[in-house]
């Protein structure tokens, strides 16, 4: 139950508020929608500019309060990226979803943080002082802060699939590869636990089928066992490899 609400006109006065105790950030409110017997505060950022997405060199910046939607609609979006976009929220709760609120509250099923996760996303975080984290490292911590942006390198070729029991299913097993001039990889696989794995980061993409394999072996849950994860996740790691090499 939201008790109070503040509405910061500067990321100052908003990092000030966020000190107090049950006090939380207000991105889209797809979250804070649930009814919840707790009472909170909520500091809605929406008047403090961070829904920018802008290309910088080879990055992609994206600011924290920027929806799912703005992302999938950019120019600059990767166009292998847009499925997970797609598959993370239907229409509506995508326009409404931000970027950030996405990453707070993801689990393991989440399309969009396994996408990330491959493509080694860059997190600035301010707490105390503002940090810059690997979403590697945000994802098992999820440390308390601020998210002000997410960057994504955009000079690498990405590729995703997953099988899912429909078509707009969260998938039961989701795989994306991404690779960097000089043959720098990154494979992670995900559908199920708290948090999507990093299966591969080396410097060629030998072995990938089993690292692919490796990273399912405690992959059992209600949804599919860890023996069916493993096959799948090898022939999708595979899929992804031959998308970057005909690409």
């Amino acid at each position: 139950m939201i008790t109070n609400y503040h509405r910061p006109q500067t990321l100052d006065e908003a990092l000030t508020i966020l000190t107090q105790p049950n006090t939380i950030p207000l991105g889209g409110g797809t979250l804070l929608s649930r009814p919840s017997p707790d009472p909170i505060s909520v500091v809605d950022l929406q008047t403090l500019g961070l829904n920018r997405i802008h290309k910088k060199g080879n990055n992609l910046e994206i600011g924290a309060t920027a929806t799912l939607q703005q992302l999938l609609e950019s120019e600059h979006c990767p166009e292998a990226l847009k499925p997970a976009i797609k598959l993370e929220a239907p229409l509506n709760l995508r326009n409404s979803a931000t970027v950030a609120g996405t990453l707070v509250t993801c689990e393991g099923r989440s399309t969009f943080s396994c996408a990330l996760l491959a493509l080694d996303a860059k997190i600035t975080v301010i707490s105390k002082q503002p940090s810059v984290a690997s979403i590697g490292e945000f994802l098992p911590l999820r440390p308390r802060g601020l998210i002000t942006q997410i960057v994504l390198p955009l000079n690498t070729k990405f590729a995703f699939e997953y099988v899912a029991r429909t078509p707009s299913d969260k998938p039961i097993v989701s795989a994306a590869l991404a690779q960097w001039t000089g043959s720098r990889t990154r494979l992670a696989i995900g559908g199920w636990g708290k948090s999507s794995s990093l299966a591969m980061d080396g410097t060629e993409a030998e072995g990938i089928e089993s690292a692919a394999r490796n990273a399912c072996h405690e992959a059992t849950d209600e949804w599919g066992s860890a023996e069916y994860r493993m096959d799948v996740a090898a022939t999708l790691a595979k899929r992804c490899l031959q998308a970057i090499q005909k690409g």
